[in-house]
């Protein structure tokens, strides 16, 4: 019993020193996955009727003739194309009857809403010019 008294207060010492290990391990995972998923050309989506976003949509670019077009493909098969515009709108729906409404919700990115889904996509957000 006398040997084990010294090696009681090193795992004390052990556990004190991991206590904020796991959260910012977890930030560390989740950052890592994130930029992995870009990678793949997965992009955050909410379908119509999920308040929730998930990284389960692909993005695929293509230079058309009309300019950059984005399919936005679901997991279940479904998609939008979008255009990208060199107006300041940002994109337009490429196809389809339903207008897309974009919204900046940060410094580089943009939420585009169609026909029910919303879609995070990467961006290039410029300053508004002042007014002459």
């Amino acid at each position: 019993m006398r040997h084990l008294f010294p090696i009681v207060p090193i795992l004390l010492l052990a556990a004190c020193g991991t206590a904020d290990a796991p959260s910012g391990s977890l930030a560390k995972a989740e950052a890592q996955q994130g930029a992995a998923a870009d990678d793949e050309g997965r992009i955050l989506c909410a379908r119509a009727g999920s308040a929730s976003f998930a990284r389960v949509c692909t993005l695929d670019r293509i230079s058309a003739k009309q300019g950059l077009l984005l399919t936005i493909s679901h997991p279940d098969g479904g998609f939008h194309r979008l255009l990208v515009t060199s107006d300041g709108r940002g994109v337009i729906a490429a196809d389809g009857a339903e207008p897309a409404k974009v919204t900046i919700v940060g410094q580089d990115q943009i939420e585009v809403a169609l026909g029910g889904d919303r879609y995070r996509l990467p961006a290039t957000v410029k300053a508004a010019k002042p007014a002459s």
